[in-house]
């Protein structure tokens, strides 16, 4: 019972709350993605502009209202912005060369890329513990894809070497992104970040496209059922890099992509009760797999920071004997030196 308690701290259950309510966010965008796809709409990079463009108004606006000096270099946000874009159009993009499966598969790259990237360069530290979430939660991914093979969803793509070389790609972009978004998350500024990543990010969107997606734009027939999931992908998007960087302060990059592995998840429940489809029972353990591993990482998390606790108070405790200890020697120098004088 304590240490259900010890888990249950205010930290942990809003980590893991606003993860999965971020993971809700990106099944959206994807369900928004299939139906564009859906109705001959491919334009990726067009889709994450007018999240960009958000971005850059609203927290723009804080900006100027605060009129405070940058607190990290401008150029970081330029190349932070031209990673983030690229991560996006790479994965969005292998759908056309590879599997679905393959995708889901592959795009878990992500997480031991972040593991590796915190650990070398913000000194992240990994116990066992966490180290077995994140096992368990990829083991759940893993049951997805089988659970595809198990019911004949193994379409190969066209050119599934690309893709998959694609959604590699992509996903040690995203892992570069999320770790330069968690270190300057807690060097830097929230409202910094995310005004600047808006306004590179919108700039570099407006090339690409000039260059890639004119002609796609152009063939568009616009009408109230290409404009609703087009507006709602971008309102999804947006509301998920306003809440990332609160995740990444408070339990990092890791929990952030292991998190995100339930959007799957949330998608096969969404096709059950929204659309009645049937999917395999498989899928149903990996879900399973998936919130016990996140409980188990979050409860890893909860050990380090009591261990980071016990240690500041201990710190502290050391202190104030090291002062009390100076003032005793000095009283005790005062007194012999008071003797002194009298004898």
């Amino acid at each position: 019972m304590s240490k259900l308690k010890e888990f249950c701290t205010k930290k942990t259950l809003l980590g893991l709350g606003l993860g999965q309510f971020l993971s809700l966010l990106i099944t959206s965008t994807g369900f928004a993605s299939s139906e564009l796809a859906r109705k001959g709409i491919n334009a990726p990079t067009s889709q994450s502009f007018l999240n960009y463009v958000l971005l850059a108004i609203v927290y723009g606006g804080i900006m100027l209202y605060r009129r405070e000096k940058l607190k990290a270099k401008w150029y970081y946000y330029l190349i932070l912005g031209l990673i983030d874009v690229e991560a996006n159009f790479l994965v969005v993009k292998a759908y056309q060369y590879t599997s679905l499966t393959s995708v889901m598969l592959l795009d878990c790259w992500s997480i031991p890329s972040v593991m590796i990237l915190t650990w070398i360069f913000l000194k992240t530290k990994y116990r066992f513990k966490k180290i077995t979430g994140v096992v368990v939660c990829v083991a759940g991914l893993v049951a997805v894809v089988f659970s595809d093979v198990h019911s004949g969803d193994w379409s190969g793509g066209s050119k599934p070497l690309l893709g998959d070389g694609l959604v590699i790609a992509g996903a040690t972009l995203y892992a570069v992104s999320n770790v330069s978004e968690e270190f300057l998350v807690k060097n830097a500024d929230r409202v910094e970040l995310m005004a600047l990543l808006g306004f590179f990010g919108a700039i570099i969107s407006a090339v690409q496209i000039a260059i890639l997606e004119r002609t796609e734009l152009k063939s568009i027939h616009w009408s109230a059922g290409a404009a609703f999931p087009f507006f709602g992908f971008a309102l999804a998007m947006f509301l998920f890099y306003s809440f990332v960087p609160v995740l990444l302060k408070m339990t990092g990059s890791t929990m952030l992509n292991l998190s995100l592995l339930s959007s799957d998840m949330w998608a096969v429940l969404i096709r059950i009760f929204a659309y009645h489809q049937k999917v395999d029972w498989i899928y149903f353990i990996a879900f399973g797999a998936v919130v016990v591993g996140l409980v188990i990482y979050s409860g890893g998390a909860a050990d380090e920071d009591r261990s980071a606790d016990v240690a500041d108070e201990n710190a502290e405790r050391s202190k104030h004997d090291e002062e009390a200890g100076a003032i005793a020697n000095r009283s005790r120098g005062l007194l012999a030196g008071s003797s002194s004088k009298s004898g």
